[in-house]
């Protein structure tokens, strides 16, 4: 199907958002908090199934990489080793008439963009939040809220290693909150102060690492692809010398065509040996990898395939999203891939009498311990049908007349809108076959 190619593009995805109980402004009675979101009863489920695919994709199904789970306020120290305290910052402007505040790399010009009046010089702002740990507020209490998932793994390298007893090559995994004060947040859920990382950093043997930092580009672009994103609108951008950051060899985005422009989805970065010696020297704790075949110490590279779980939710939102006029009425559908659907199958009763209402209940009973399925006995079925394909909802089963004389249902496809009878008792299977091998159909 056609995408639309409408400039309010990402003013409907916000509407429909917020109309099917995905993501609502933070605080939104109290005039909302900007850049801060709430995920609704749809998107948590969203989010939830994006993080699940991912860890089931990177942890699960492979014997190379294990999970961690690290705290979010660590010791101060732990960001000056890493650099954080001193170079972690953006440059920024202030506008002499309008006294808006931009990061100067994201201006095309050296004007405001919102008045157009002169700008400040550039200068640095460092983008971690700082609070106080402890009941006296000093510079002796000063912790940070993490910016970055990636320091808690650094520093547990040992701890994960000995325990699990890994050899190289190994990945160790984590999804969890950070939070970086950004001058210029926005973009709906884009750019936002508070959000989620999904990281692997994989441990490799130094000399190897630009063969393993070529396959991890692969394979994370390869993993928007089976979740549905449409290849054309992906691309590979490697970073040139002088973007790259202080502790990279090289660095690539997976980029997105966003409808305000391509931007930065997920990164994949070599990021050398630099975080273990950095905290080796900062601690006095080497962190090494001993081969006891070799009997050779090791500091080991480390590539890192870094995403945010709100960009991949907003991509499969954006890329999801599709109007078509059928039968003189626009349909609003999101063509979620049925693993990342929130909710996989809508129960109906045609009418609420003559047991249809109960048998309905019955097979939401049936299918719920399985799927997550929803039962909606409200308005017309047609009405029903619309407001599952909004939320996207990749099958409707129907309970009418015929299924109270043979047990069968009509199992609507959501992108198709094709139906098929089928037997209750093999509805699960059925659900399941076809959720296994979706296809989009307008890739």
């Amino acid at each position: 199907m056609a995408k639309s190619k409408t400039p309010d593009l990402m003013e409907k995805i916000v509407s429909l958002c917020k109309r099917r109980g995905f993501i609502f402004q933070s605080s939104e009675i109290y005039g909302g908090l900007n850049s801060c979101w709430d995920y609704g009863p749809l998107g948590v489920e969203l989010k939830r199934n994006v993080k699940a695919a991912w860890w089931n994709d990177v942890v699960r199904n492979r014997e190379d990489i294990v999970g961690l789970d690290s705290s979010i306020l660590m010791h101060p120290k732990v960001w000056e080793a890493s650099g954080h305290v001193d170079s972690f910052s953006d440059p920024m402007v202030d506008c002499k008439s309008c006294k808006k505040r931009f990061r100067f790399d994201d201006l095309e010009e050296n004007v405001c963009p919102n008045c157009g009046g002169e700008l400040t010089e550039p200068r640095q702002f460092n983008m971690m939040f700082k609070t106080f740990m402890g009941p006296v507020e000093d510079d002796s209490s000063v912790v940070y809220m993490r910016p970055e998932t990636a320091q808690g793994i650094f520093v547990n390298f040992l701890n994960v290693q000995a325990s699990m007893r890994m050899k190289l090559p190994f990945g160790i995994a984590q999804i969890g909150k950070s939070f970086r004060n950004e001058i210029t947040p926005g973009n709906f859920i884009f750019r936002t102060r508070e959000f989620e990382q999904m990281e692997i950093e994989y441990f490799v043997e130094p000399g190897t690492d630009e063969q393993w930092y070529e396959t991890w580009i692969k394979e994370r672009f390869d993993w928007y692809l089976r979740y549905g994103v449409r290849a054309e609108k992906l691309r590979l951008e490697a970073h040139g010398e002088e973007d790259l950051a202080h502790y990279a060899k090289a660095c690539t985005d997976i980029e997105y065509a966003f409808p305000f422009g391509w931007k930065e989805l997920e990164g994949i970065a070599n990021r050398t040996d630099y975080d273990l010696r950095q905290h080796t020297r900062s601690s006095g704790k080497r962190l090494e990898y001993f081969n006891d075949q070799t009997h050779e110490k090791v500091v080991p590279f480390v590539i890192e395939p870094s995403g945010g779980v709100d960009r991949a939710v907003l991509v499969f939102l954006v890329d999801a999203f599709d109007e078509e006029t059928v039968r003189g009425e626009t349909r609003v559908v999101l063509r979620l891939h049925p693993k990342l659907a929130p909710i996989k199958a809508a129960i109906f009763p045609l009418v609420k009498r003559d047991g249809m209402p109960e048998k309905a209940r019955r097979i939401v009973e049936t299918l719920q311990p399985h799927f997550a399925v929803f039962y909606d006995e409200g308005g017309s079925v047609g009405r029903r049908y619309r407001r599952m394909d909004e939320a996207g909802t990749p099958f409707g089963i129907t309970v009418d007349s015929e299924t109270l004389e043979n047990d069968t249902v009509t199992v609507r496809d959501r992108d198709t809108m094709e139906q098929v009878r089928v037997k209750i008792a093999e509805l699960r299977e059925h659900l399941a076959e076809r959720m296994e091998g979706w296809t989009r159909d307008d890739k």
